[in-house]
């Protein structure tokens, strides 16, 4: 399955270098090993794309709801999941 995200600039270019191989997520989609995740650049300032993305292969998911990054009622419903890629 392919499946699009937007991805804020400062992690694009984490991921654009190599440094940052993982995606922390929001529960909200169905995501597995093998999928293919397409990154598209967003800028929140502006919000809109920039037109620059990545794909990437997923190779690991976990799922937790341990993280305070969202509101505890999206946190209750969804959970998390952290996306592993390369």
């Amino acid at each position: 399955m392919k499946i699009a995200k937007k991805v804020w600039p400062q992690y694009f270019k984490a991921i654009l270098e190599g440094k940052k191989n993982f995606e922390i997520r929001l529960d909200d989609f169905e995501c597995k090993e093998g999928d293919t995740l397409i990154l598209k650049e967003w800028d929140p300032q502006t919000k809109r794309y920039t037109g620059r993305e990545i794909t990437k292969k997923v190779t690991y998911v976990t799922k937790t709801k341990d993280i305070t990054f969202w509101s505890r009622e999206d946190i209750e419903k969804y959970g998390f999941q952290v996306i592993g890629i390369k």
